[in-house]
């Protein structure tokens, strides 16, 4: 079972949309804020050293369930963890692959709020092109 990990987010008023919650969008957004923070809090390999080296993350894809609305002044417990490197269907590409998954809690009331998946590519800045993920950046993220 991975590591699951968490970072608190307090609700903004730019978050908040027509409906008076927290627009869906804007959960993706805590669950990247998050990812920062635990990169270089957690699991001790920050954003920055996967820029020096050249390397970004784009997104492949993209999941999120609502469950519960979140509003002006709650407090996001964002969760996530590595679901998995690589991907079922293996090939050359697989190694470029990883896969998160977040769990967005409301602090006050205890409740889920949101929970999903985002798979990401590792890529080469100057090409754009997929890049292995090296075994030490996996043994890393792999608590």
């Amino acid at each position: 079972m991975p590591t699951k990990f968490e970072t608190e987010i307090t609700v903004r008023p730019s978050d908040i949309d027509a409906n008076r919650h927290v627009h869906n969008t804007v959960y993706f957004d805590y669950v990247l804020a998050a990812r920062y923070d635990q990169m270089k809090r957690c699991y001790k390999m920050p954003m920055d050293e996967f820029d020096r080296r050249g390397w970004s993350w784009v997104v492949r894809s993209a999941s999120i369930e609502h469950k519960r609305p979140l509003a002006l002044g709650d407090t996001a417990v964002v969760r996530t963890w590595v679901e998995g490197i690589g991907d079922r269907a293996g090939g050359k590409r697989a190694r470029s692959l990883v896969t998160i998954g977040f769990e967005i809690d409301n602090k006050q009331s205890g409740k889920l709020a949101a929970r999903g998946t985002i798979t990401y590519v590792m890529v080469d800045v100057a090409t754009g092109r997929p890049v292995e993920i090296p075994d030490f950046v996996i043994e890393r993220y792999s608590i």
